[in-house]
């Protein structure tokens, strides 16, 4: 495998785990602010929607057919964080489904040094599909991290994608008791510290 079909697969993987996160959960777990900034998952597959979208679209002047209004110059600040109740699952799943066609056309059609623009990155906005690729993959893995920590708080349910959780796997009472001493240390050392 190439360099290319390494850093599309790479990429394909976090945005599918990132998706995955949302399966089986209702209209509340998806939308609640889990945080104090307001973190909620639909809200990250917006965020990483209209990034994919911005990065393989726009910064390579390619038509892509998708209105994202949030980015408007008068939309309120952090728009593209949460889904309003106008906008529904089904859009949002759509929009995220829409912008990996965007990636994967793009990603096919270019060469990694092909050239393109981020305007919002100032003078260091001349970029390749390479350079876009690697920081892409990177804000997506983090943004599916997030998603990790909100599913696992929305219905306890953890892992990497369907069938892969990649913890150990103990019973109940096994992760009981592990808290349990995770928290005691936490509780020692605090303790220690005055």
């Amino acid at each position: 495998m190439d360099e290319k079909e390494t850093l599309k697969r790479y990429l394909q993987r976090q945005h599918e785990a990132l998706r995955w996160k949302t399966e089986g959960l209702g209209e509340y777990h998806l939308r609640q602010p889990w945080t104090r900034t307001g973190t909620n998952l639909l809200g990250l597959l917006k965020h990483v929607a209209s990034v994919e979208i911005g990065y393989f679209g726009d910064c390579f002047g390619r038509a892509h057919g998708v209105a994202m209004p949030w980015f408007a110059e008068d939309a309120e600040p952090n728009a593209d964080m949460w889904a309003t109740s106008e906008e529904s699952t089904e859009q949002i799943l759509a929009l995220y489904d829409r912008a990996w066609e965007v990636v994967e056309d793009t990603v096919d059609e270019l060469a990694l040094d092909a050239p393109g623009r981020v305007p919002w990155w100032g003078d260091q906005g001349d970029v390749t599909l390479h350079r876009l690729l690697v920081h892409v993959v990177a804000e997506v893995a983090r943004h599916a991290g997030h998603a990790d920590i909100l599913r696992e708080l929305a219905d306890g349910q953890a892992g990497i994608r369907q069938g892969l959780t990649n913890l150990p796997d103990e019973d109940e009472q096994w992760w009981a008791d592990y808290v349990a001493r995770v928290q005691a240390a936490a509780e020692e050392v605090a303790n220690r510290e005055g």
